[in-house]
């Protein structure tokens, strides 16, 4: 009976843990398709879980950072969702590809319009961006998630070093290396891969050489032991010739 007791008791207690280890990673969060990297253009998946049982999500607001303004953002068509982008000027003008840009992207807003994402699922706001900063590690979107109950969600607060992740943590953008590192490891890659095969190549003409003295060698002592054959008979057959004549 206790035994039975501390069963339910311990499998109440796993599913509780289970149940909020789900609600706490159930946020607004965003990931690349493929690679965000340094200096380049992404891809970018905005994913919005609906966390209510008994509404539905119906608006997404996602706040662009100030410090690494994006000059170009292009939302993907979304069906039933109505979007909007929302521009300001910057203080200090963006040089891009030799054009100076003044303004950037603030905000872009998904505001449901015939769709929503109903309890027990998931939307996906794709955006194209660029061009990405070349001296920041990560960029931090500000989101704030509307539910048709008029309750709002701020998925605003920034991770802290060494800190629990927050209650309601903004979405993180991380940046890999820019593509030039690549191609210079790949660079690095190819000039292994040459001093390998060059190494290879004397290891091969070092062998082929050893062989070939080998060969050289032993024709020469075979050569010797010919011409040494070849005088014993000769004196073989002085000596016989010479019994014969006695």
């Amino acid at each position: 009976m206790n035994v039975s007791r501390i069963a339910l008791v311990g499998g109440v207690a796993a599913s509780t843990v289970l149940i909020l280890a789900g609600t706490a990673s159930a946020h607004v969060s965003v990931q690349p398709q493929g690679e965000a990297a340094k200096g380049g253009y992404a891809v970018i998946n905005f994913k919005v879980p609906n966390e209510r049982d008994d509404a539905a999500t119906t608006k997404l607001e996602v706040n662009f950072p100030t410090d690494h303004p994006l000059a170009s953002v292009q939302p993907e068509a979304i069906p039933g969702w109505k979007i909007d982008v929302t521009t300001s000027k910057l203080a200090k003008p963006l040089d891009m590809h030799g054009k100076k840009i003044d303004k950037a992207v603030s905000k872009v807003t998904w505001t449901a319009d015939g769709g929503k994402i109903e309890p027990g699922r998931f939307q996906q706001f794709p955006l194209s961006v660029g061009q990405l900063p070349e001296d920041a590690d990560q960029l931090v979107f500000k989101a704030i998630q509307t539910y048709d109950n008029k309750e709002v969600v701020r998925w605003i607060e920034e991770q802290k070093d060494g800190a629990e992740e927050p209650e309601s943590p903004a979405p993180v953008l991380k940046l890999t290396a820019a593509t030039d590192g690549a191609h210079g490891a790949a660079a690095a890659s190819d000039d292994k891969s040459d001093s390998a095969d060059h190494a290879k190549d004397e290891k091969t003409t070092a062998s082929a050489s050893t062989s070939g003295s080998s060969s050289d060698t032993t024709a020469r002592v075979l050569g010797i032991i010919g011409i040494v054959i070849g005088v014993a008979g000769v004196a073989f057959g002085v000596l016989a010739g010479r019994r014969r004549t006695a």
